[in-house]
């Protein structure tokens, strides 16, 4: 398709509406995180509450994320990013007016069903924009933005906390929600796949409800420190329902909602082995620093919030460079070495405490995981998006996008000892968790070692 075809997207606007939708995750869960002690307060939850206000938004998200790839591929991708723009920005609204625990985590849920369909959607759209050096260069344009909006969002919802409350940090979504769609649907160029097929609605319904036994008997075991009644029925249906969708999409073939045609692919599954363990890692790192600077450092909401400002500034000045770059060199190296340098600025955060100041303590792990970070997300969505052929982006990137999401998902049900800490046993936990952190970040480096090894980079079209 020739870039003066009117049915080619228009790349510029592609990648403003992209990076407009796809911001509104990377705010709500920088925001988010500043405001966790605050809302803990207002609202008298304990450590498992705190846990669920995260999870009944990545829950959703990380099970409904296929689904979503799947529908744009099928029905429009530009279709499915607008309702589930809009989605989201009601569910904002939801969580903004909202007066209880109750209402907040229906909210929560509704947001990740917006971001569920928005997200795979957005990169997939942005994908099918660009070609060649142009996509890496877009792809890390899209993370240089999505950081720099990640490193605002902290310094706007903590001063919102502080002067007006913590349900003013939701407002933040509207206008750039209201934004997204207007350009989406002024100036984006409707993609979809020529023959579609069938959607794999078993497949959803199993993978949702997998997640959701998981996921809660994972958070019921890290909040009590201990198995009850509840929490190992929870576990055993998840497990059963998890092998349940192993066998229906096997039985479905090349029509499953992930064919298994895929994972003979060495390259796609350690992609994506990768993207489960970094951003697992990553997650808890991004949840708890914050929460311990301000719960055990003393710090208001506004420096929580400027102490994770260096990650996303160097990120958001390197990242196109390294889009660019990474389309000549191949993954196999920036996905090997970013990884490990973040497990050693995991390794450096151990050292936070309630008597050091952020420039000893906090801001050297910040500096080396903001290296570390800049070397690995354009390299990994830019390969990801290239596994496969352009009419399945959708999906494919919807796969790798719940991976990480339910790699964050399980390590945030897995830190409830954390979150119930005070004092000292809350900096104690803290740097087992950073330690354990650093063994899973290494473990991403590994697996890119092995897996890519001997993948080029070359031009993608």
């Amino acid at each position: 398709m020739s870039r003066d075809d009117p049915k080619r997207p228009a790349p510029g606007w592609t990648l403003a509406m992209s990076i407009a939708a796809s911001s509104l995750s990377f705010i709500d869960g920088s925001v988010l995180n500043v405001a966790l002690p605050a809302l803990r307060q207002s609202l008298n939850a304990g450590a498992a509450d705190v846990q669920w206000v995260v999870n009944a938004y990545t829950l959703p998200l990380a099970a409904l994320i296929l689904t979503g790839g799947a529908l744009g591929d099928h029905q429009g991708r530009r279709r499915w990013l607008v309702i589930g723009t809009a989605l989201f920005g009601l569910a904002s609204l939801v969580c903004a007016v909202g007066n209880s625990l109750a209402l907040l985590l229906a909210g929560r849920a509704l947001q990740g069903v917006g971001a569920a369909l928005l997200l795979p959607n957005s990169l997939a759209l942005l994908n099918s924009a660009y070609h060649g050096e142009a996509r890496g260069r877009a792809v890390g344009i899209w993370a240089a933005a999505g950081a720099i909006s990640a490193a605002i969002a902290p310094l706007i919802g903590g001063w919102l906390v502080a002067h007006a409350g913590w349900r003013a940090i939701f407002y933040i979504n509207l206008p750039i929600a209201a934004a997204a769609i207007a350009i989406a649907l002024a100036k984006v160029t409707e993609v979809k796949e020529r023959k579609p097929s069938r959607l794999d609605a078993v497949g959803a319904i199993l993978a949702t409800l997998a997640l959701l036994g998981l996921t809660y008997g994972l958070t019921l075991w890290s909040a009590d420190r201990a198995l009850g009644p509840t929490a190992p029925f929870a576990l055993g249906a998840g497990l059963g329902l998890a092998i349940a969708f192993g066998w229906a999409e096997w039985r479905r073939g090349d029509k499953a909602m992930i064919p298994l045609a895929y994972f003979r692919d060495r390259a796609f599954v350690a992609l994506n082995l990768l993207t489960f363990l970094l951003y697992g890692a990553f997650g808890v790192s991004m949840l708890l620093i914050p929460y311990v600077l301000i719960d055990a450092g003393g710090y208001s909401p506004v420096e929580g919030g400027l102490a994770l400002l260096p990650l996303s500034i160097l990120m958001g000045l390197l990242s196109p460079l390294m889009g660019k770059l990474a389309q000549r060199v191949g993954p196999h190296w920036p996905l090997t070495i970013g990884p490990l340098l973040i497990a050693a600025a995991f390794l450096l955060a151990t050292r936070i405490a309630a008597d050091q100041h952020y420039w000893p303590s906090v801001f050297p792990a910040m500096a080396l995981m903001a290296a570390g970070m800049t070397i690995a997300v354009a390299p990994l969505t830019s390969a990801v998006l290239a596994s496969v052929d352009a009419e399945h982006t959708g999906m494919v990137s919807g796969f790798n996008s719940a991976l990480s999401r339910t790699g964050g998902l399980i390590a945030t049900a897995l830190i409830g000892g954390v979150l119930g800490a005070e004092g000292k046993g809350l900096l104690h936990a803290f740097a087992g968790a950073m330690v354990v952190s650093a063994a899973v970040a290494a473990a991403a480096s590994v697996t890119a070692f092995v897996g890519l090894a001997g993948k080029k980079g070359k031009p993608s079209g």
